[in-house]
């Protein structure tokens, strides 16, 4: 009875280890931005007002290994450090980016021939619905979370005049994985 169990735990062992190699190499689905400068944004990206003079770029952004079951992409870039009492600050909010799409161009923003077709920028903290570009207040540097949340509906229900509440709001419950990319920007002194 003892020779027989031996060779089925090498049996089992060997599956195993077959097994692990497909797990550890298993891609996670990640987050690239375009056109920074060591992790920072350039002025091309930053906005053109509030005492800020950059030229208000959307950067291309990039995501890879959308998890299985993705149907929808929302990408965000939301400022942590903003002086608004903890709320932070958004700067661009793109939903209903089809599961199929693996970039927004530079640019893109509030051009209909650079963004993929049925997708909605809705409502920045600028309170237009378009990308605005970092522009904190003189000091410490602030840092830009770039997110791409994977969900797995076709879309969600929100309009050009939805807030940041609410697509977020939309999204809950329905987000299978996110990547994310964090950049910084600090304002030079005057």
């Amino acid at each position: 009875m003892r020779s027989l169990l031996m060779p089925l735990k090498t049996v089992c062992a060997f599956a195993l280890f077959t097994a692990l190699p497909a797990v550890a190499t298993a891609e996670t689905f990640s987050l690239q931005v375009a056109d920074l400068d060591h992790g920072r944004f350039r002025n091309e990206q930053v906005f053109s007002g509030f005492g800020c003079h950059g030229e208000n770029v959307s950067p291309r952004i990039s995501w890879s290994n959308v998890p299985a079951g993705t149907r929808s992409i929302v990408v965000t870039i939301h400022d942590p450090d903003a002086p608004t009492g903890g709320l932070g600050w958004t700067h661009w909010a793109v939903v209903n980016i089809p599961a199929s799409q693996t970039s927004l161009e530079k640019g893109a923003s509030g051009n209909t021939q650079r963004l993929p077709a049925g997708v909605t920028e809705t409502l920045t903290d600028f309170g237009e619905s378009k990308y605005g570009g970092p522009c904190p207040p003189q000091g410490k540097p602030h840092r830009y979370v770039v997110t791409a949340y994977a969900l797995d509906v076709p879309h969600i229900d929100v309009s050009p005049a939805s807030s940041p509440a609410l697509v977020a709001f939309q999204m809950h419950g329905k987000i299978i994985a996110h990547a994310r990319y964090v950049a910084t920007y600090q304002s030079a002194a005057n």
